[in-house]
């Protein structure tokens, strides 16, 4: 399994106006094959923090999301929406035990 752990800034006057853009890649990528979960979160502490975790089966089902129509929507909608301090980090873990 993969595990993607990180955060993106947004404004605080953006976060209301980012949402729709968030829902739709959430929506989307939780849909693509491979996909375990896909989350954004808004920080309690720092409205503009927001977190980002993603598990995934497979590199494979990882780099297939990287090629996705949606995903390339929501990087052209990076500057519009002034997302900023983009850090991410991946790791390999044991699949969740049942």
């Amino acid at each position: 399994m993969i595990v993607i752990e990180g955060s993106v800034r947004v404004p605080a006057e953006k976060v209301e106006a980012a949402r729709p853009a968030m829902e739709t890649m959430i929506r989307a990528s939780r849909a693509e094959p491979g996909c375990i979960d896909y989350a954004y979160s808004i920080d309690v502490l720092d409205p503009g923090l927001i977190r980002v975790t993603e598990r995934w089966e497979s590199r494979e089902a990882l780099q297939a999301h990287f090629a996705t129509p949606h995903m390339a929507v929501w990087r052209a909608e990076f500057a519009g929406l002034g997302i900023s301090d983009r850090s991410l980090r991946l790791y390999e873990a044991e699949p969740e035990a049942i």
